[in-house]
């Protein structure tokens, strides 16, 4: 929303006394998790106002501090709620619930993305639609400061679901963010970031985690998270954390929180591997196949029994990640001591060598692997956050591929019948449009003038308007008094004029009059039996027929040749022996043309690809 400059922005006024204790008395209200004595805090004397409206002409009035940082912000014509922005967040993280997502994520969201399902790793216990939220950077056993703020696009029942199945889609509007253009109207935007805090479960969520039989539960409930940074996130810290986020901003990556943990018995350790050995029993190795055994005691360590290890654990016991949760600090002190007392138990059944352990079967129907309870372990919790880590991958990579690639846009401009109803539209008649910006234009007129039909909202009352009618109608047919809305919008397009324009990386942008049409690859049958390809209209997307000509020579390692087109002196076709639409298709897509621009043709089989 904040991404690019602010269109209009207005000079700041004080607000009144009365006006500021008004504004306070509804922070207190409408967030409940604050004491009266903080309201004085996040609505200070002193406090102005100011109007703005955003790149996309959306209205809204940003309420400063007496330094000059926006702390509150409302959006929308009319509206009167009230949104924290990231300045206000720092100084009360706690102020909203939460999600948290990986690092890669992070520059998509300052660069004005949505967060997507995929891109949650932890999040508060209980979310609702439209609900304001806070989005911090994933960090194992702490909690990042808030980067975002935005509004529940679903509830956290699709959250919890999204753990289980592939669901997609997103997750949070993104409002406002950090290093946006309203963080930058502050004169503290150059402030270091708060450091990550400790996550510090209380008793009661680690009770009823044990009595759930330590199933996972999202982090939120008993966290401390209350006020700025204390002694706990020293100016170092800070420093650290804004230099992190700094090059996750450029880089697309950063380094783990180095939290400090809680420390673990050595008995505790021991119950937590043995939880992840039932866990590792009665899922993945249960469904291996009999031939995946025997199998090395280092494998069936490393591959099954670590991934197993439980999340609940890392909040429980305030951990940074779970390396503490290693045999070395159990009282077993080694693999083959802990495997062999599993052994025992009855759990596995094991075959010693001379140089290793061998296991050489898994007892899923033990009493004690029917009775445990499946745990989120922190192998899901990896793999959640390599998934979104990959995604982004593709993401950038595709992005890098599309910044070389043409960039084709159709155009068109007011003309004739339809000046008429631009003009009514209040738009300049001189300008190009997208088909978009049509749509818009003619919609919020219909709005405007109430010109939708009030027994079917599909249907349009053109009849009712001069100026719709006009741009709609059709020389020699009565226009009708109403037509569907995609009809309205067909016409009125139909009836403007066509323009197009071209873009490619490191070359000026060419508008030109006209429909752009794709570029032609059609296989003939010529001088009796031999089939060649022709290859016409490149030249709209800046190819030279000689050059052409020549690349596709090397390529389709064939014989070519270019000649005038009969009729159109100005324009050219490349001939290339043999079937060769596809090396064409693919020499095309390797010079940036779009694939929707190419059309190909084999008249010798009839058949359109």
């Amino acid at each position: 929303m904040f991404k690019k400059p602010l269109a209009d922005l207005k000079t700041s006024a004080p607000l009144r006394s009365s006006d500021r204790r008004k504004l306070k008395q509804r922070v207190l209200q409408a967030f409940p998790v604050l004491q009266p004595d903080e309201g004085d805090v996040l609505v200070p004397d002193g406090l102005q106002s100011q109007k703005f409206s955003t790149h996309l002409d959306e209205p809204g009035v940003a309420y400063l501090s007496p330094e000059g940082d926006p702390l509150w912000f409302t959006i929308g014509k009319g509206s009167d709620e009230l949104i924290p922005t990231v300045y206000t967040l720092w100084k009360r993280p706690d102020l909203l619930p939460f999600l948290s997502t990986p690092a890669p994520v992070v520059p998509k969201l300052i660069g004005g993305a949505d967060l997507m399902i995929p891109g949650v790793i932890q999040h508060s216990p209980t979310l609702a639609v439209d609900q304001l939220v806070s989005i911090t950077q994933y960090h194992r056993g702490a909690i990042g400061p808030p980067i975002a703020v935005g509004r529940m696009a679903v509830s956290s029942d699709t959250l919890r679901s999204a753990e289980e199945t592939d669901v997609k889609g997103k997750a949070v509007y993104v409002l406002h963010t950090w290093k946006d253009a309203l963080w930058e109207m502050g004169t503290s935007k150059k402030a270091d970031v708060p450091a990550p805090k400790e996550l510090k479960a209380a008793e009661e969520v680690a009770e009823a985690a044990d009595e759930d039989g330590g199933e996972d539960r999202p982090v939120a409930e008993g966290v401390n998270l209350n006020g700025a940074a204390t002694a706990e996130s020293s100016a170092g810290a800070a420093t650290e954390t804004t230099q992190e986020l700094e090059a996750t901003e450029t880089n697309g990556n950063s380094t783990e929180a180095n939290a400090p943990t809680s420390k673990l018995t050595p008995e505790d350790v021991s119950s937590l591997l043995r939880t992840a050995l039932l866990q590792a029993i009665s899922t993945t190795l249960s469904g291996l196949p009999p031939s995946s055994f025997p199998m090395s005691a280092s494998t069936f360590w490393s591959a099954y029994v670590l991934p197993a290890r439980p999340v609940f654990a890392l909040s429980m016991y305030g951990l940074a990640d779970a390396s503490s949760i290693d045999v070395k600090h159990s009282t077993f002190k080694n693999v083959k001591t802990f495997l062999k007392a599993s052994a025992k138990e009855g759990l596995l059944k094991l075959k010693e060598t001379k140089s290793d352990v061998m296991v050489t079967a898994v007892f899923p129907k033990h009493p004690d692997v029917i009775s445990h309870r499946s745990h989120r372990t922190t192998g899901d919790l990896d793999a959640k956050a390599k998934k979104a880590e990959d995604r982004e991958q593709k993401e950038r990579e595709a992005e890098e591929k599309r910044k070389g690639e043409i960039q084709v846009t159709e155009l068109w401009k007011p003309f004739g019948t339809t000046i008429p109803l631009f003009v009514a539209a209040e738009k300049d008649t001189s300008e190009l449009y997208s088909i978009n910006d049509i749509r818009t234009i003619v919609n919020d007129y219909i709005s405007s003038r109430g010109l939708i039909n009030a027994n079917d909202q599909q249907y349009i009352n053109v009849g009712s308007d001069q100026a719709l009618a006009d741009a709609v109608s059709v020389k020699g047919e009565d226009t009708p008094e109403f037509m569907k809305r995609d009809e309205v919008l067909k016409r009125v397009r139909a009836h403007m004029q066509t323009w197009h324009e071209i873009s490619t990386e490191g070359r000026d942008v060419v508008r030109k009059k006209g429909e752009m049409k794709p570029i032609s690859v059609v296989v003939k049958i010529r001088q009796g039996r031999k089939a060649c390809t022709l290859i016409t209209g490149f030249e709209t997307f800046g190819l030279q027929a000689e050059e052409l000509a020549e690349e596709l020579r090397k390529v389709c390692a064939s014989s070519t040749s270019v000649t005038p087109i009969q009729g159109k002196p100005n324009s050219l076709e490349v001939m290339v022996q043999g079937k060769q639409i596809k090396a064409v298709t693919d020499f095309l897509l390797s010079r940036g043309v779009p694939k929707r621009w190419i059309e190909s043709l084999d008249q010798t089989t009839s058949k359109k690809k």
